[in-house]
């Protein structure tokens, strides 16, 4: 659950925002770690089915405008120029509308003397948890040009990591898209106008033809309510995935299936020890820095994990030794680097080499599987067009045959 709030400092500053707890007592206790004043604490209104399939598929920026974005304003930053009048000259650059209102937003919160976080985290959907963290890190060791560029570095990369995949996709979808067009026209259209000469001919039909047969009749007769039913599940299946139960399935299968958990689990450690080395280095003890990380994670599974880590920190546990505890979610060249980084008292190094490493890993493994993928479903697609045009062409030849 998503609890907007408003609330007030020490300084005494308003800060504004949202918290996602699994109750509202949590998320009081949430707000009031962080030395937060709450002033008002209420349920986010949540998003009927049609406007999430409409925010899913309309109002959402693509990865590129963000990464722009981000590389825009860490290069002015960097040049010393104001916050605020960094944000009023990208408003005025930028072309996509919704960036543009968004960007507009941002710089009206800050004149209203909200911190860049807070001003970020009420644009939702634009700014991932990851990214919330990264800068609330920085406002606190006071960091943020340094860290702006960190992570416009850390998302070009993964958009360079996206774009590789996308690219050598693009061919195999196309070749399965036209084979399931070809097969959908030939089984509903052709095969039922053929198999009356078979039967008539006496010909006996073969396993795979006779299934052809009975699944090109059904479509035959109900391709409409087919077609309609596949886009009905699509969308269900979609609607489901943006709930708070569906993210959270979501998230199991990320580090469940092997080809997708090689990806994820190096990219998800990398943002970790990103984190935890920001939040060390500007002097935020281990205790609280595993709650940040915790509750700005954009899996509910690693929210949950950090959480029992920070739990099992607290009660005198080695953070090696907690982290050993979920073997599936932390591998175990990541619990070694961190023991030998608590017995050398040098952590905020190690989770910066931890974070060099799997960034490695990741890159790695998205070229491994874009280098098999290609190939293996090439393959499989070969195979089906066999089988499929073996079903037709082997009773023409019998009946060609019989007719000798």
């Amino acid at each position: 659950m998503k609890f907007k709030y408003q609330a007030k400092t020490i300084e005494g500053e308003n800060q504004v925002g949202v918290v996602e707890s699994p109750n509202r007592q949590t998320a009081e206790g949430i707000l009031t770690s962080h030395n937060l004043f709450i002033l008002s604490l209420e349920e986010a209104n949540k998003a009927n089915w049609y406007e999430r399939i409409s925010d899913y598929f309309f109002n959402r920026l693509r990865k590129k405008e963000l990464v722009v974005f981000t590389r825009q304003l860490a290069m002015l930053l960097e040049v010393r120029v104001p916050l605020n009048t960094s944000l009023k000259t990208m408003q005025e650059q930028t072309s996509n509308p919704i960036l543009k209102e968004a960007i507009l937003q941002i710089s009206e919160d800050i004149d209203s003397g909200l911190p860049l976080s807070s001003a970020l985290e009420r644009q939702p959907g634009i700014f991932s948890n990851f990214f919330l963290s990264m800068v609330r890190s920085a406002e606190v060791t006071g960091n943020v040009e340094n860290v702006m560029g960190f992570l416009a570095d850390y998302m070009e990369r993964e958009y360079s990591l996206y774009q590789k995949a996308r690219s050598a996709l693009i061919y195999p979808a196309i070749v399965v898209l036209l084979f399931m067009v070809v097969s959908f026209i030939l089984v509903a259209f052709v095969i039922p106008q053929i198999s009356p000469i078979f039967s008539e001919a006496g010909v006996k039909l073969p396993m795979f033809t006779l299934i052809l047969v009975a699944t090109g009749s059904f479509l035959g007769q109900w391709w409409p309510v087919v077609l309609f039913g596949i886009f009905a599940i699509v969308i269900m299946g979609i609607d489901y995935f943006q709930t708070a139960e569906g993210k959270a399935i979501k998230d199991e299968l990320k580090v469940s299936l092997p080809i997708i958990k090689k990806i994820y689990l190096p990219l998800t450690i990398t943002r970790i020890a990103n984190s935890a080395s920001m939040l060390l280095k500007g002097g935020v003890p281990m205790v609280q820095t595993l709650e940040i990380i915790g509750e700005t994670s954009d899996s509910v599974v690693y929210r949950d994990i950090m959480h029992q880590i920070a739990n099992d920190v607290r009660e005198g546990q080695p953070l090696s030794a907690a982290t050993a505890k979920h073997p599936g979610h932390f591998p175990s060249m990541f619990t070694q680097m961190l023991g030998v980084g608590e017995a050398a008292g040098q952590l905020e190094q190690t989770f910066n080499r931890i974070s060099a490493f799997y960034g490695r890993e990741a890159d790695s493994a998205v070229n491994n599987i874009v280098d098999l993928i290609q190939p293996i479903l090439v393959v499989g697609i070969g195979l089906l067009v066999g089988i499929l045009f073996a079903s037709v062409l082997l009773p023409i030849y019998q009946l060609t045959g019989s007719i000798h």
